[in-house]
């Protein structure tokens, strides 16, 4: 799988949530060759199904969400642009950014800021409340009511950058760098005989309430579900309990949000397949889809697989390669003879 070229497709395309035709679109296309039919859900998520043969087969659905944070317009002061938050943005990475307003046609915009020499004393260590912003986007009144309707939504424009030779950053890795993954676990079984039916998913919503997965899981009922998602990277300023390095593997998470036959089926194959992984505590609510896919029916059992990502909520967001591409193999023979291994349910 070429991760740089395929995550600049995916995130090129803008997806704020509730908003993720763009990225839906890309993402079915890149997943076609992979499965065996393509659909989408009602509320926009790409469902790709690839079935076994087999009489009376399970069904295992990968799960990873293709929506990003982001912003919606709530009116306009004088040509210039005040807004909202979609999800968990942090309004101190705000000022002087760029943002993409996703109208028609698309148009740029920067969040205004103060200069030093203006600002009062004790405003250099204030965040200022996204309510309190502004976006210039250089029209007159007259041409942002009209251009750019109350409810359109922005987003961090931009795709992906390498850094140095392992690592990649940009914007909206958090959930597509594992919608990648899955492409690759998809692509690593192609040729492989399965056991199970698989169902892969692109879900919608994630950031906002889950929507996108929860009426996915009614819809298709999965018997098993791997929520992949994004966990957080270490940094130096980072608190060492909280966070898990990038290069030293998958994170396979174990607690309450995690069925513990399903965890420790992670554990063991990738002992097989000498893959080093990290182990996270989840004691409560795992903050993925996961929590939602577990109690949805009469109850999923859920695995929570996570990929150290540095940054998160924000357009610099860094993975490593190594994680992607261990991940996928670890996923993919997490797969293989689930149907005769898995525990009676």
């Amino acid at each position: 799988m070429d991760y740089p070229s395929v995550l600049s497709k995916l995130c090129t395309a803008s997806g704020p949530s509730g908003f993720e035709q763009a990225v839906a679109g890309t993402a079915a296309t890149l997943l076609s060759p992979y499965v065996d039919e393509i659909t989408t859900s009602r509320l926009g998520s790409v469902i790709g199904i690839r079935k076994c043969g087999k009489p009376g087969a399970k069904t295992l659905l990968l799960d990873a969400h293709l929506d990003e944070i982001g912003f919606l317009m709530t009116g306009a002061e004088e040509g210039f642009l005040r807004f909202t938050s979609l999800g968990g943005v942090d309004s101190r990475m705000l000022p002087n950014a760029e943002l993409l307003v996703l109208s028609d046609p698309p148009i740029t915009g920067v969040v205004s800021c103060l200069p030093p020499h203006i600002q009062r004393q004790g405003d250099f260590d204030k965040a200022i409340p996204i309510k309190e912003l502004y976006l210039d986007v250089g029209l007159t009144q007259e041409e942002a009511e009209r251009r750019v309707p109350i409810g359109t939504p922005a987003a961090y424009p931009g795709g992906c950058i390498l850094l140095g030779s392992d690592r990649l950053s940009g914007k909206a890795l958090d959930d597509r760098s594992c919608f990648a993954v899955l492409l690759h676990t998809a692509q690593l079984l192609k040729q492989k005989e399965l056991d199970v039916d698989l169902i892969v998913l692109g879900s919608t919503r994630e950031e906002v309430n889950s929507a996108g997965a929860i009426t996915a899981a009614w819809d298709l009922i999965p018997d098993f579900c791997v929520v992949v998602d994004v966990t957080h990277g270490d940094t130096p300023d980072s608190p060492a309990e909280k966070v898990f390095p990038l290069g030293k593997g998958p994170v396979v998470g174990v607690g309450p949000n995690c069925a513990q036959w399903m965890s420790q089926r992670l554990f063991e194959k990738a002992n097989a397949i000498h893959i080093p992984v990290q182990t996270e505590v989840m004691a409560g609510n795992s903050g993925t889809n996961a929590w939602a896919l577990q109690i949805s029916r009469e109850g999923i059992a859920t695995a929570n697989l996570s990929l150290p990502l540095r940054y998160m909520h924000s357009p610099i967001e860094t993975i490593c390669l190594g994680d992607l591409e261990q991940t996928a193999q670890l996923l993919a023979a997490f797969c293989e003879n689930l149907g005769k291994e898995a525990p009676a349910l």
